[in-house]
């Protein structure tokens, strides 16, 4: 299973014109191109290199971001170093909005620091990990999205021995306009 249905249903909402869909680093660029496909928009890569364990730096961006509006996409946020470079970078190029969506909010120390002065305007995570009282710093900011229906479907069709993969349909469906 994966987020995209329920935060394609978020991105969506937004109402974004001129949007591109940024991959904060190599690694989620497959997952930039699956939104892009899903609802439409460009895509950018962040060429990021890694200082040490937790630190990363962001150096350039792979396209233009230049007056757009930003919706950057990533599995999760642990300690938000990647997420807070790739937004300063983001901002230098003139990015108009910056929004994000992340399936799992780890905010391990010192994310909630890291994120408080960080330059985004929304941030959509999912419910899978609970954050309490951890997250008041952005609060204003952030969106839980529910993945209880789709994990709810996913062993009901499971229990009756449904296809799992149709849950995804949506995506494949615009996908496949979009290539045509």
């Amino acid at each position: 299973l994966n987020a995209v249905p329920v935060m394609t249903k978020w991105i969506k909402s937004l109402r974004l014109s001129n949007k591109v869909f940024v991959s904060p680093d190599v690694g989620n660029v497959k997952r930039a191109q699956r939104y892009a496909n899903a609802i439409g928009g460009e895509i950018c890569i962040i060429d990021k290199r890694r200082k040490s364990g937790s630190q990363t730096e962001a150096k350039r961006i792979i396209g233009d971001v230049e007056g757009k509006n930003v919706l950057m996409v990533d599995d999760m946020i642990t300690t938000a170093g990647t997420v807070t470079e790739a937004c300063k970078i983001l901002r230098d190029n003139g990015a108009a909005d910056i929004n994000i969506a992340a399936t799992h909010a780890v905010f391990a120390p010192p994310a909630m620091e890291r994120l408080a002065t960080c330059p985004f305007n929304k941030m959509a995570i999912t419910d899978t990990i609970t954050l309490g009282s951890r997250a008041d710093a952005i609060k204003d900011r952030l969106v839980e999205c529910s993945v209880a229906e789709l994990i709810g479907e996913a062993i009901h069709r499971i229990h009756h021995q449904m296809s799992v993969s149709a849950l995804f349909k949506e995506e494949r469906k615009s996908e496949s306009e979009r290539s045509n």
